[in-house]
C-alpha cells in the first residue's frame, strides 16, 4: 500500500493543471506571420503595426477581391478583433478560386494576429476564425460521371 500512496504524489504537479501560455512571435522588422488555408488555396500573411493598409498579391485587397463579400469575409478577424485601421497587413495568396483565396487570407489573418497580440485568441477562436476549415472537393471515382453522379442509366 505505501507504493501506491507516493505515485499519487506524483501526478499533482501545477504544471500539468496550467494552461498553455501563448507568447508573442514577432521577427526582427516586427512583423507577426502565418500560413492560412482554405481549399485548394494557400495564403502567407504578414501582420504589422500601421495605418490599416491591406495588400493582397501586390495589389489593394479591394482592387484583387471585387466582390464586396469577400471583402468582407477577409476583414472579420479584424473587425471581431475590434482593431480596424490598426495593422498593415500583406499577403501572398495561390491556388484555388477567388473564394477559398479570401477564405484562406482570412485564416492566415487571424493566426498572425494571435501571434502579434496573443490577447486576442481568446475573441478570434470564439468567432471560429483560427479553425481551417477542412472541406475540400471530393475526388472522382472510376464508374462514375463525377465525385457520386453515376451514368444515366437506361434499360435498352
Amino acid at each position: 500500500m505505501a507504493d501506491l500512496s507516493s505515485l499519487k504524489d506524483l501526478g499533482t504537479t501545477s504544471e500539468a493543471a496550467a494552461a498553455p501560455v501563448h507568447v508573442r512571435k514577432v521577427d526582427s522588422l516586427g512583423r507577426s506571420y502565418a500560413t492560412g488555408k482554405r481549399k485548394d488555396a494557400v495564403a502567407r500573411v504578414w501582420v504589422k503595426a500601421g495605418s490599416g493598409k491591406i495588400i493582397v498579391n501586390g495589389k489593394d485587397y479591394t482592387a484583387y477581391f471585387a466582390r464586396p463579400v469577400l471583402q468582407m469575409i477577409l476583414r472579420q478577424p479584424i473587425v471581431a478583433a475590434a482593431r480596424d485601421g490598426q495593422f498593415d497587413i500583406i499577403a501572398t495568396v495561390a491556388g484555388g478560386g477567388l473564394s477559398g483565396q479570401a477564405g484562406a487570407v482570412r485564416h492566415g489573418l487571424s493566426k498572425a494576429i494571435t501571434y502579434f497580440e496573443p490577447g486576442l485568441r481568446s475573441v478570434l477562436k470564439k468567432g471560429g476564425f483560427l479553425t481551417r476549415d477542412s472541406r475540400v472537393v471530393e475526388r472522382k471515382k472510376y464508374g462514375r460521371a463525377k465525385a457520386r453522379r453515376s451514368f444515366q442509366f437506361s434499360k435498352r
